[in-house]
Order: structure tokens, then sequence, then C-alpha cells
């Protein structure tokens, strides 16, 4: 949104809408009247809060908090005066007391959203209650109680009061018993994607039914749109959104610095990099093969990333030369496109085999740590990052070592392109090393260091530690972390966005054997769906690279997730004394395990605690049971052992 000119891109607020949308769900259910379709409601009243073209914010409330996204402010506005203007449903009570939707709308943005009394009353006004003073004091009389969730990028706030209809009126949370139907993950995600896909799909249907009768019209005249380049030229409909987005003049170009005082730090603050950033014979021609690449250009998306053409001009993150090759990147919100061209195509070289190509990935929904870096080119067993304007320090580590902390600092030219980093080696039982990428940002954003690896994307997986997802960079997260990269191949090119190791239990060996660690290993995607989840056993080992036992693999699972936290595993595993043992172990919430099968010698075992050991033979076939802490079954099946792989 810009300031000088008060207006809003209908793309900005789609982002915004993705980006926060959980947040603007809540806020709709909390100021509906209850009834058997509050939920659907509050997800249509959201949805309809998107403007169906550029519209001025001139005379709306700006936030008074400088953090506060003004893209964000204007669509809850929105979403408060549909959901007050909203009508009364056949279902409701009649007895309801008038009013009730503005002082349940002013307890939600005291509550929900973390303002203050001037603020909200500025906001009720502009969502035309007619007495905000009137509404406040009524949302001021509620009790607080335990049930109001809390969207992800929101401030932590109390707790709703669980009166039906009133200014607490009671929110579903999400538990092991069922969905929760105004999550804002991966669900909510999806569930805003799918609008914004289906406004853009009606935008160029229309278009596209535009231009097909003009050009019947045209059909036959002489003109420019014949030839063998006809597909690099403009259009016949003049002015149109198709035009405007083969125009290398419209592109978006963030301004130097832009990431210092924009709300987000993402790929859309990042500025135009490159030699070649005023080429626009090449961007033409980038612009044009994302919007309809000819048969001859290789075309590659991630795992569930659209391949259609950007909805408006993109952003222009860079362009230039590197290693023989013409390469473009582009962003147009929710997935970045990497258009490469042989510099010269009758060179005979590796880049001129090559030919034209462009690669697609989704990143809807990147914050500061998932933008730290794209990739440039992966050529000759090597991989060149474009880093962030905000990353100060690049640096090359070996994920096997725990003790390379630091790594090597990686030589970057002035436009932000690291030197080479070599591809790791994928062979099976041929993992002597795994490249990894460190990178530290300046005190205003990404300060912490970071860990990253190449799985095959364009945007480097991140790697992460434990329930809190913090960057794997602490000695217990390093060692775990060299145990884990072996297995990273099974998860290339699968659209990962990050990597988080779990240790969710810690096990004294028999035989004095030493201590195990039972790790959790998820691979989340950026399109949410298609998680990779593996369980590992690590008991000491002589180098410390050296792989665990993978005890399970799960595809598509919530396992190992941010609300799935129940686990349970096992294996058969043969001491250094030559005896054979079942182990087993569960979560933290695992109060009691059993081990029951064929070849057990003393037969059924029960053990207190998280982990078991069990005496067992060679070819013992057992199934795992556990209890937790309150003496229910954990959310997982019964769990079979079987030898490590």
């Amino acid at each position: 949104m810009s300031e000088r000119t008060a207006t809003l891109d209908v793309e900005q607020a789609e982002l915004a809408l993705v980006q926060h949308y959980g947040r603007l769900v809540r806020l709709a259910y909390c100021v509906l009247e209850d009834g058997p379709r509050r939920a659907p409601a509050a997800h249509a009243v959201t949805c309809g809060a998107l403007p169906r073209r550029c519209t001025s914010t001139a005379a709306l409330p700006h936030p008074r908090a400088a953090e506060e996204d003004p893209v964000y402010v204007w669509l809850r506005l929105r979403v408060l005066r549909a959901a007050l203007d909203r009508p009364r449903g056949p279902w409701l009570p009649r007895s309801l007391p008038r009013g009730g939707a503005p002082a349940r709308a002013a307890y939600a943005l005291r509550h929900l959203e973390r303002m203050a009394d001037p603020d909200i009353r500025q906001l009720l006004r502009a969502a035309r209650v007619r007495d905000p003073d009137a509404a406040l004091a009524r949302a001021g009389t509620a009790a607080p109680a335990t049930n109001l969730p809390r969207a992800p990028d929101a401030p932590q706030a109390p707790q709703a009061p669980d009166a039906p209809g009133g200014p607490g009126a009671p929110v579903p949370v999400s538990g092991p018993r069922g969905e929760c139907p105004l999550c804002g993950g991966g669900g909510g995600i999806r569930h805003a994607l799918d609008t914004v896909r289906r406004r853009r799909q009606r935008r160029r249907a229309g278009a596209a039914v535009l231009a097909a009768l003009v050009c019947c019209g045209l059909l036959g005249v002489p003109g420019d749109s014949w030839g063998p380049d006809a597909a690099a030229r403009p259009p016949l409909v003049r002015g149109s959104d198709a035009e405007h987005a083969l125009d290398p003049g419209a592109l978006v170009r963030a301004r130097a610095g832009a990431w210092r005082r924009s709300s987000r730090t993402d790929f859309g603050a990042w500025p135009a990099r490159g030699a070649l950033t005023r080429d626009e014979s090449l961007l033409r021609r980038a612009l044009v093969t994302w919007a309809r690449p000819r048969a001859d250009v290789r075309v590659e998306a991630a795992p569930g990333t659209p391949k259609g053409p950007p909805p408006g001009p993109p952003q222009l993150l860079y362009a230039g030369r590197l290693a023989g090759t013409a390469v473009v990147l582009l962003y147009d919100g929710l997935r970045v496109a990497r258009y490469t061209e042989p510099l010269d195509p009758d060179a005979g070289s590796a880049a001129a085999e090559d030919g034209v190509s462009l690669q697609l990935a989704r990143t809807a929904g990147a914050r500061t740590a998932e933008s730290g870096a794209l990739v440039v080119t992966r050529r000759g067993g090597e991989v060149r990052f474009l880093t962030a304007p905000w990353i100060t320090r690049a640096a090359r580590v070996d994920l096997l070592d725990p003790a390379d902390g630091t790594g090597r600092t990686l030589s970057r030219g002035a436009d932000g392109v690291t030197g080479p980093v070599p591809l790791p080696v994928t062979l099976p039982r041929h993992c002597e090393s795994w490249p990894g990428l460190a990178l530290r940002g300046s005190p205003g954003a990404a300060r912490r260091l970071q860990l990253y690896t190449d799985l095959g994307e364009l945007a480097p997986a991140r790697l992460t530690d434990g329930a809190e997802r913090t960057p794997a960079t602490d000695a217990g997260a390093r060692r775990r972390l060299a145990r884990t990269a072996c297995h990273f191949p099974a998860v290339l090119d699968r659209g990962v966005r990050a990597v988080n190791s779990w240790q969710f239990a810690r096990q004294r060996l028999p035989d004095g054997d030493g201590e195990a660690a039972w790790v959790c290993t998820r691979a989340a995607t950026w399109r949410g769906t298609g998680a990779r989840v593996m369980t590992q056993f690590q008991p000491p080992a002589g180098a410390p690279g050296r792989p665990g036992a993978v005890t399970s693999r799960l595809e598509d699972s919530r396992v190992c997730g941010p609300h799935a936290r129940a686990v349970l595993t096992g294996l058969l595993w043969r001491s250094t004394e030559g005896r054979w043992y079942v182990l087993a172990a569960g979560d933290e919430g695992v109060s009691r395990l059993r081990a029951r099968g064929e070849g057990l010698p003393g037969g059924p075992a029960e053990a207190v605690g998280n982990t078991l050991a069990v005496r067992a033979g060679r070819e013992a076939s057992v199934r795992l049971a556990a209890t937790r802490g309150n003496g229910t079954a954990p959310a997982v099946p019964p769990a079979p052992v079987d030898p490590p792989d």
C-alpha cells in the first residue's frame, strides 16, 4: 500500500488475506451471531472482504502501531463491516439483545487484537457502529474463560467467555477430538489460496473472453500477430491486464533498503539486483515464457505449484549473467519463477545444451527466515544462492560435522550472489558430507544464525530443531542433525519448506552400551500437504555423522507436527554383547509401554515410563502399545517392531 497515493492493489490484498487468514476468520466468528452455520459464515465473510479492483483507502483509519501491516488493517475493517451487517439467521432466538454484535466486536478487538480503547472506538466508528462507547461498555462486563483460540500471527490474548451469543461467544479449538473449523494453518491457508485462485481464474477468464472477441473481429487482418516471434509481442487487446503483465516497464521493483522500513521482511522487500535489470528484451522474454512457454522450453514446477501466468506484473528480484547463462528471478506474491537462457546458444557449452528453462516454486506465506536465499544456478555439481538484502554473512557448513558451527565464509558479489557450494552426493552409502548454508542477518532482521540446505527447490529448506522449531544451531541440535542429514535424499524435489528434528525420548541402553536418542524428523512442504515423517533411533556412534536407524516412515501425516505430538515406535537391536532386545519409546506424555508377540522369552512385557527394553529373539515379531499419563491410549496405532533400515 502506498502512503502517497493511498491505494490498495488487489494483489496486495490477496497476499495479506493468505498470510492473516486465520486471524481474520477468528475475528469474524467472534462478531457473528451464534448458530449452526456460524463457522462457514465466518469463512464467507473473510473471503468476501477482498476488493475486486484497486481501492482508495484515504478515508479509512490508519494503524497507530508502526509495525502493523496497513493492508491487514484495511482487510480487518472490511471483515468487521461485513460481520456487523450480516442479517440474523432464522435459527436465532428472537430474545437476543440488539447491539450484541458491536459488543462482541469490541471484546474481540480488545482481547484478540490487543487494541487500546481509543483505537477500538475509532475502528468501530469506521465500521458504522452507531454507539462505540456503549459497545465498549458492554464488552467490559464479560468474564474471562479459557477457550478463545489465537491466530498464529496474532499477539497473545486473554481468553473469551463462553456465554453463547454474548461478547465472549465460544470459538471451537483444535485438539485430539476433532479438527478446528477456524484453523489458520494448512486448512485455512488452503481455503484462502483456493479463494485467491478462483478470483484470479475469473479475472483471467474475463480477459481471455474479451481478447477472443476482439481477435475474432481482427482475424485475417494483416498485422503484427503473425510470424515466428509473435509469442514475444504484446497481445492485440491494448491496455489489457495480459499486455500489462508482459511489459518489462510494469515490473514491480522494490527500492534499495525497503526492507528496513517495511512491516514485513520477505521476498516482497527484495530490491532488483544484477547487471541485466534494465535489459528489456531479456525481461520481456522471461515474462512471455512464464505467460505462454514455447514447446521447446523446459518447464518445471515444484509439487503443488500452479504453472499458470502471474495475475499481474510480478516483482523483479534478479537479472544477471552466471556461468554462461542469463538468469531472471521473478516473484508474484505466491510463487518464485526462475527463467534461464544461454548467453550464446551456438557455443556448444553446457548452458547452450540446456537451452531455455523455466522453474516455478511455491513460496506463499514465506516469512523472514524462509526468505533468506534463493537458488540462482545449479550446474556442474555446484549451486549458487542469491541472499536476501539483510544478510550480512553467508557461510558453507558441513552438516555431518557438529563442530562446524561457523563454517567457511562464502564470497558474495555486490548483487548478493554467493560463491559456489557443492551439491550433496545422494548415492546410497556415499554420504561423507552434506553441505549446508549458514546465514546471519543484520540486527534489523534475521539476527539469529539460520541453517539451510538445498533439497532441489528454488528456496533452500530451513533446518530447525525441537518443539519450538528454533534454528538447528546449538550443540544438541547439530548432533541430531549430523545423524539425520544422510536421510535427506528421501525428500529431494518434494517441495520441502523446512525440516524439523525433535528428540522425543532418551533411553539408557542394556548391557552398558550408553544412552540413545529417539528422534522424529518432519519435512514440511510449502503446500501444507505431502509432509514426510520418519522416526530414528540414534545410539552412541564412533563418528558423529553416522546416520541413525530409521524405525518408521509416514507420508502426508500430522505426526511430529505442531498439533500432533503423539509418537510411538520401536526396533530390534543387538547389543555389543551379542544379545537381542526389543527397544521402544514414546513421546513425553506416555506413562506406560507394552510389548506383545512372538519371540519374547518372558512373554508380554510392560514398562513404566516412555521407554522399554526387553530381551527378544533375533526373529521376534512384536507389536507395541502405550498408555498416556491420563490413562488414555495415544492417538497413534499400535506400532510393529522391525529390524532397523
